[in-house]
């Protein structure tokens, strides 16, 4: 009986420890993973979440990019971090398409993280080097069909959209191009400013900058409609290539096992911070588009975006370079 009562005061202790931890969260600095190097659509995403967010929570909000082998690095280390809200990963499409293009992967984005919430769309856009005589879809598919292999494209890594978006367009119009894995969309899109390679199909955030001062050339926008950001710029199936619709979303997630209460605070926070007005201003400047969910709706979303990836990648046939 005795050791009964205390297994009970012990439980009941815990308990009221979750509940105190819960409310008095956060009392440390977080870490916000970034699983690309800086300078990328994502990196740019979260450094205009991590100021709000840590005005928000009265705690400092550390990013840590850790970029590499198609955004799986910095995931793993998230999903092996503790989880007591103090880890923070700013998920991407790029996650859900490595989830088939990489076999062993240590982790499982179902299985090993919470959802806390959407947090914005963007849509591609194919970009050429300004020394590529191509400027309209059709050129270049013209173009890579008269040299085939010969087009050189960058991505942010293997398994990213910007590497899948390139190998569905080679796929749809029948043609072949040369994919160059890159860590980042900051090194991807360097690449193609130094003329290192011809094309991208890179995040509007990482190339939107570059396409206004003329220093890349635009050719389309890759999803089904056209972008408030840049309207007068026409869309793939505008130029001919009927159901590409490629784009990239963003959403916060932490380690399972993280307290119900904290995933509600911090989805509380994230949503207020994108309505706003100086963050949407910022957003769409950028090219985002920001969209929330509750953790349900976005758990649901992942689980569906890992199946459709996952047929695209056996459709194109894309290996991981």
């Amino acid at each position: 009986m005795k050791t009964l009562m205390a297994v009970c005061a012990i439980a009941s202790a815990a308990g009221f420890a979750t509940i105190a931890d819960a409310q008095s969260y956060p009392t440390k600095p977080l870490r916000f993973v970034i699983p690309f190097p800086p300078g990328g659509g994502t990196d740019t995403m979260a450094r205009i979440m991590a100021p709000k967010l840590a005005e928000a929570l009265g705690q400092q909000v550390v990013i840590d990019n850790r970029g590499g082998a198609g955004a799986t690095i910095g995931t793993e280390i998230a999903a092996k971090s503790p989880p007591d809200g103090y880890t923070l990963l700013l998920m991407t499409v790029t996650n859900a398409v490595g989830m088939s293009l990489y076999p062993n992967l240590k982790y499982d984005l179902v299985r090993d993280f919470a959802p806390v919430t959407r947090v914005a769309t963007t849509p591609h856009i194919i970009v050429v080097h300004t020394s590529v005589p191509a400027k309209t879809i059709k050129e270049l598919i013209a173009l890579a069909k008269a040299r085939p292999g010969a087009l050189v494209y960058s991505s942010s890594g293997s398994g990213s959209v910007s590497h899948l978006g390139g190998e569905y367009f080679a796929y749809l119009t029948g043609t072949r191009l040369l994919h160059v894995p890159y860590k980042g969309g900051g090194p991807s899109v360097a690449a193609l400013l130094s003329g290192e390679v011809s094309a991208a199909f890179a995040t509007m955030p990482s190339v939107i900058s570059h396409v206004k001062s003329g220093r890349v050339r635009a050719l389309a926008i890759t999803t089904a409609e056209r972008s408030p950001s840049l309207p007068a710029l026409g869309t793939v199936i505008e130029a001919g290539i009927p159901n590409y619709d490629v784009g990239s979303w963003y959403g916060l997630s932490v380690p399972t096992g993280t307290p119900k209460d904290v995933i509600a605070r911090l989805g509380s926070e994230t949503i207020k911070l994108l309505a706003l007005p100086d963050v949407k201003q910022r957003l769409d400047a950028s090219g985002f588009e920001p969209i929330t969910s509750t953790p349900e709706q976005y758990g649901e979303f992942v689980r569906v975006e890992v199946e459709r990836w996952a047929k695209v990648v056996k459709m194109s046939g894309a290996k991981a370079d």
